[in-house]
């Protein structure tokens, strides 16, 4: 699925903008996120090192206003006919919480670091606000998380794994 919508997004976006504006607004877009901007800059042949910086930035930005106005604006929606969204949202954060829960600071740069889907900076920012977890902290380990699973997608979508075997 991501990798469809990350196909269509370049498609219709990709000619007419730079590409590094393609890839930041693809790395702050929820679901999305980094793994569908280096996707997308790979898909562009965009210079490795420019794409994993852009979609780093552009990931990151998001994460400290979900620490700090989440529940803010969930109580807001919750007041409107969004109700019902919301809940399912925060049960599906919930329900991939254990190893936050169970890891601490560890566990939520885990869960941002691996790059598989319902996993990434926005859900893990979302988890870490629900849990009440400390921000700063947060920030920290969900940047580290959002470093490596970097590094992991720029080595799926460059290629750098069958230049490095061969």
């Amino acid at each position: 699925m991501t990798d469809s919508l990350v196909r269509s997004i370049v498609d219709t976006f990709g000619s007419g903008n730079t590409k590094e504006l393609v890839v930041f607004v693809i790395s702050m877009i929820p679901i999305l996120e980094l793994r569908g901007s280096i996707l997308a800059a790979g898909l562009m042949n965009m210079n490795f090192l420019s794409a994993y910086i852009i979609s780093v930035l552009g990931n990151i930005i998001p994460v400290p206003f979900i620490l700090l106005f989440i529940d803010k604006i969930f109580a807001l929606m919750k007041k409107t006919r969004l109700k019902g969204f919301v809940e399912k949202l925060e049960r599906k954060a919930l329900s991939k919480s254990d190893q936050i829960k169970r890891y601490g600071s560890l566990g939520l740069y885990l869960f941002v670091a691996v790059p598989l889907p319902g996993t990434g900076a926005w859900t893990g920012a979302l988890i870490a606000s629900m849990l009440r977890l400390e921000k700063k902290r947060c920030i920290l380990f969900i940047f580290l998380g959002i470093l490596t699973a970097g590094l992991i997608m720029s080595i799926i979508s460059f290629g750098a794994l069958k230049n490095i075997l061969y």
